[in-house]
């Protein structure tokens, strides 16, 4: 029987599936977490053999401490994960020093977290990327500007989603974004590409195959929701197309993905762009090592009619899906910000959409920025009815 630690199981909310399917595939779940057991769900606590609480998460000697102690009990470990973006150089760090060979060491980090040497492995694979700066003063930055124009795009180097992106269009912005930034923090500037996100969402075995494909849509960068408030759209594609396909499958190579769950950015350009490509093409955003956020995993079951909780945990049990792919669909999301004066309200939207509807729900604050407070989540059959359901379901009353 394998043992695998699962870190933080209890959130994300959704993520104890990651545990019960692992438990259903004949694993021995350990999860350390800093939530008190009696907080646990039922679901979470019938999936695990054992809880270990640590008081932080962030504290490292004690996630050692509780790592160690949990194969004093139960034998070597063979597998440690969290899947949270925010974990995955903790992850690292502890499968190095216990010697977990099945996943990234800390010598593998940079490619996966920093974006600036995320480039070289995208361009090995062929795939166009942005031109970029590494932040120093104004005059370098200036100079940067000079090559590639205004507006441009700045984020810390080795960041979390959007947090801390800006989009600066004049001097004075720049200025002013010098002024703020975090000190210490490594900062990015990048060319800003005129696009809509497409993403390449995988489980890959541990020979860098795929054993189970799709992605998603965002129409609207996450910047601009974070940064303007706004409302928070996204869907998963009924099929994916061969494009972000193959340059998928060309980055999982470059990087050396094996045995992971991955959630791949692309822009697919808006318009033509120098340098970039033509309207339509498919160029280089960065990589994520751990599944698309929040209720993504969900929206891919609903989409593929299948259920990628336990494609994952076929991957670690037995290196190959157990699963096939069922019809397809296009899963929305929208998560609508509290404060706006919408038309449609909560029940006009569950008249017209119960039928479609897969998940109704209020966001955790702690995600709120991204994803909006209030989501909701339905499958259709056709782009048609997609888009009506965005266009009800956002549509703002008419100011007098």
């Amino acid at each position: 029987m394998k043992n695998v630690i699962f870190i933080s199981p209890n959130f994300p909310t959704n993520y104890w599936q990651f545990c019960r399917e692992l438990k259903n595939d004949g694993m021995n779940v350990l999860g350390i977490g800093d939530a008190p057991y009696d907080g646990l769900s039922g679901e979470l606590k019938d999936s695990l053999t054992e809880y270990y609480k640590v008081s932080s998460l962030e504290n490292y000697d004690e996630v050692y401490r509780a790592v160690a102690y949990l194969i004093f009990r139960h034998g070597r470990v063979d597998w440690l994960e969290s899947n949270n973006e925010y974990w995955l150089e903790r992850d690292a760090r502890l499968r190095t020093d216990f010697h977990i060979t099945s996943g990234f060491q800390t010598g593998d980090i940079p490619r996966a977290k920093y974006k600036s040497k995320m480039k070289e492995f995208y361009q090995k694979a062929g795939i166009p990327t942005a031109r970029y700066h590494l932040v120093d003063g104004e005059e370098g930055c200036l100079a940067f500007v000079e090559e590639v124009g205004w507006p441009v795009v700045v984020k810390p180097d080795n960041g979390v989603g959007a947090s801390d992106t800006h989009k600066l269009s004049d001097r004075e912005e720049l200025r002013a974004f010098l002024a703020r930034r975090m000190e210490g923090v490594p900062y990015i500037m990048e060319e800003f590409i005129h696009a809509e996100v497409n993403s390449y969402d995988a489980i890959i075995d541990s020979k860098g195959e795929p054993i189970f494909e799709t992605g998603n849509v965002t129409p609207m960068s996450i910047m601009d929701i974070v940064n303007q408030e706004d409302n928070s759209i996204y869907y998963i594609v009924k099929d994916l197309p061969a494009d972000v396909k193959k340059a998928g499958r060309d980055t999982v190579k470059s990087f050396g993905v094996k045995s992971r769950f991955v959630h791949f950015e692309f822009f697919r350009l808006t318009q033509d762009q120098e340098g970039m490509g033509k309207k339509g093409d498919v160029v280089a955003l960065e990589v994520n090592m751990r599944p698309c956020g929040g209720f993504s995993p969900d929206m891919m079951n609903y989409a593929n009619s299948t259920n990628v909780y336990k494609i994952w945990a076929d991957m670690i049990a037995f290196d190959h899906s157990t699963l096939e792919v069922g019809e397809h669909a296009f899963c929305a999301y929208a998560g609508r910000r509290d404060g706006k004066d919408f038309a449609m309200d909560h029940d006009a939207i569950m008249e017209k959409y119960g039928a479609c509807m897969k998940m109704v729900d209020r966001i955790p604050d702690v995600l709120a920025d991204a994803m909006g407070n209030q989501m909701y989540m339905a499958t259709f059959r056709t782009k048609k009815e997609l888009d009506a359901f965005y266009k009800d379901v956002l549509k703002l009353n008419k100011k007098k």
